[in-house]
C-alpha cells in the first residue's frame, strides 16, 4: 500500500525539461564579423587596383620609363649615389625619356599647379651627319655659282645650316615671284631651281621635310574655305614635284606641309615678299628619330635655333638680295 502511494505521489510531481546545448551553439554566429573584415578586403584590394590602372593610364611613357628604371636600380648602386651603373641606363634612347620629377601640362596626377612646362632639348647632329651636309652645302654653292640656270637666282637661293639639317629656301623676289598671285603653278625658273636641286639631293640618305610659306594677306580666290593654309600646303606639293623631276628619289620625303603665315622670315613686314617662300629641310638623324619618335610634332622645317659653336663656324648661308611684291 505504501509504495502504490508512493508512485501516485512522484507521478504528480512537476516534470522539468533539461536542454543541452552545444558550446558555441548561438543563433548570432551566423552574423559574426569574420566576413566583413574579408570583404573590407577585397574592397580595400579593388580600390588600389583601379587607383593602378588610373595611375597608369594618365602617366605619359617617359614618366613609365623612369619608374622602371628606378625600381630596377641596384640597391648598391642607388645607396653610392652611383646610378650610372645601372644595368638599365644602356636602354635609353639618346634624347627620349626626361626626369620624372619634371611637371608638364598633360601628366595628370603628377603636374604641379603654376609650374613652367619643360621643353623638350633641340636635335644635337653628329659630327658626321655635320661633315655630310656640309658637303652637300658646298656642292649646292657650287651649282648655284657655276650653273648659269642657277646663278641668274642666286639672290632667292639661300642656304643654311641649322640644328636640325641642311635648309634650302627658294623665296620670293619683288619682280620675280615663284608662283603667279594665288596660284599653285611653278613659274618655270622656280622648276628650274628645284630640278636642279633635286638630283644634288640624292648624294645623301638624309630625308627631307617641305613646307610652303606664304605672307599675311588673305587669300582672295573667292572658293568658299580655300585660304593661305590650302595654298601653302598646294605650293609645297608642286615643289616635292618638281624635286622629283630633278632626279629626286620619292622615297626621300618624309613630310610636305603648309605653314601660310605663321613662321615669317621678316615678322615686321609681315607682307614681305621673303616671307613667300619654299623650305627644304635635309633632316640630320638626330631630327629623322625625332620626327618617327614624335610623329612629326618635333620637326620644326624653319628652326633658327643656334645649331652650336661647330655650326655657327660653318660656311655662310647664300647671299640674298632683293625685296618684295604684295600678295600670297
Amino acid at each position: 500500500m505504501g509504495d502504490r502511494l508512493s508512485r501516485e505521489a512522484a507521478d504528480k510531481r512537476p516534470m522539468s525539461i533539461v536542454v543541452r546545448r552545444k558550446k558555441g551553439d548561438h543563433h548570432e554566429g551566423h552574423h559574426g564579423g569574420a566576413w566583413k573584415i574579408a570583404y573590407a578586403d577585397f574592397v580595400t584590394a579593388m580600390m588600389a587596383f583601379f587607383l593602378l590602372m588610373w595611375l597608369l593610364g594618365s602617366t605619359s611613357k617617359y614618366d613609365k620609363q623612369g619608374i622602371s628604371e628606378y625600381f630596377n636600380t641596384p640597391l648598391s648602386a642607388l645607396f653610392s649615389g652611383n646610378e650610372s651603373s645601372t644595368a638599365t641606363q644602356s636602354n635609353v634612347v639618346q634624347g627620349g625619356g626626361r626626369d620624372i620629377s619634371e611637371t608638364r601640362p598633360g601628366a595628370g596626377a603628377m603636374t604641379q599647379p603654376n609650374a613652367p612646362a619643360s621643353q623638350p632639348a633641340p636635335p644635337q647632329p653628329t659630327q658626321e651627319d655635320l661633315q655630310r651636309l656640309q658637303q652637300l652645302k658646298q656642292k649646292l654653292t657650287a651649282l648655284i655659282e657655276h650653273v648659269p640656270a642657277l646663278n641668274a637666282y642666286k639672290d632667292q637661293i639661300r642656304i643654311s645650316i641649322t640644328a636640325e639639317g641642311l635648309r634650302i629656301e627658294i623665296v620670293d623676289s619683288q619682280k620675280r615671284p615663284m608662283f603667279a598671285l594665288g596660284s599653285t603653278r611653278l613659274q618655270p625658273y622656280a622648276v628650274t631651281i628645284l630640278s636642279q636641286i633635286g638630283g644634288a639631293l640624292n648624294d645623301v640618305e638624309n630625308h627631307i621635310s617641305i613646307a610652303g610659306h606664304t605672307d599675311d594677306v588673305p587669300y582672295g580666290g573667292g572658293e568658299d574655305g580655300y585660304t593661305n593654309w590650302e595654298l601653302s600646303s598646294e605650293r609645297a606639293n608642286a615643289a616635292r614635284r618638281a624635286l622629283v623631276t630633278g632626279g629626286m628619289r620619292l622615297d626621300k620625303v618624309l613630310q610636305v606641309r603648309g605653314l601660310a603665315d605663321v613662321q615669317p622670315l621678316q615678322g615686321n613686314d609681315p607682307n614681305a615678299p621673303t616671307n613667300r617662300r619654299i623650305s627644304i629641310l635635309v633632316m640630320n638623324r638626330a631630327a629623322e628619330q625625332a620626327f618617327f619618335r614624335d610623329g612629326g610634332r618635333a620637326t620644326s622645317i624653319d628652326d633658327t635655333a643656334p645649331a652650336g659653336p661647330a655650326l655657327q663656324n660653318a660656311v655662310k648661308p647664300v647671299a640674298m638680295r632683293g625685296a618684295g611684291v604684295g600678295a600670297s
